[in-house]
């Protein structure tokens, strides 16, 4: 990822955090008034459309403060550098459980989609679970009728319990 790229990525997640669309100039006036500190929308601009391709060690320190990232990360990743732990070694499967991980470790805050991703990835099935979604998906009316039924709200599970028809076996008791 180059700084550029980084930079625009930054500002979008800054914006996203603060429930705003953050625009640059909305990053020049949250720098002054937050850190005391300025830069123009220009040299701002120039950064992200790649005609600076580095920062002065201040500029630097300044967004690194703002954006809350170490200042290292504010530079053009080399070539070829990857941030996911996925190895090229990985093959099907394998492949499909580690993504599955990296995405559970990404939507740790949501502990509900975390941990079907971690269950999916530590199936042996998880490709076949994976198409039987898509195949979901490709039926839209189906998907809101099965939640209903596996994955009943407490009220709906209590009442589908007291209306359901006795079991032969609950018979012998009465």
């Amino acid at each position: 990822m180059t700084l550029a790229e980084k930079i625009r990525h930054l500002r979008k997640a800054e914006g996203i955090l603060r429930g705003i669309r953050m625009s640059q100039s909305d990053v020049v006036r949250a720098v002054k008034h937050e850190l005391g500190e300025t830069i123009s929308q220009s040299y701002l601009s120039q950064i992200e459309n790649g005609e600076r391709p580095h920062l002065t060690r201040k500029t630097r320190e300044l967004l690194a403060r703002f954006f809350k990232v170490h200042p290292s990360f504010l530079v053009d990743d080399p070539e070829g550098f990857h941030t996911e732990l996925i190895s090229n070694l990985l093959v099907g499967e394998n492949k499909l459980s580690a993504w599955f991980l990296e995405g559970a470790r990404r939507f740790r805050r949501d502990s509900e989609i975390s941990s079907i991703l971690e269950a999916l990835a530590h199936r042996e099935d998880a490709r076949r679970c994976l198409v039987l979604l898509g195949a979901m998906l490709e039926t839209p009316e189906l998907v809101p009728r099965l939640l209903h039924v596996l994955r009943p709200t407490h009220k709906e599970e209590h009442q589908r319990r007291r209306t359901r028809a006795p079991r032969p076996s609950e018979f012998a008791n009465i």
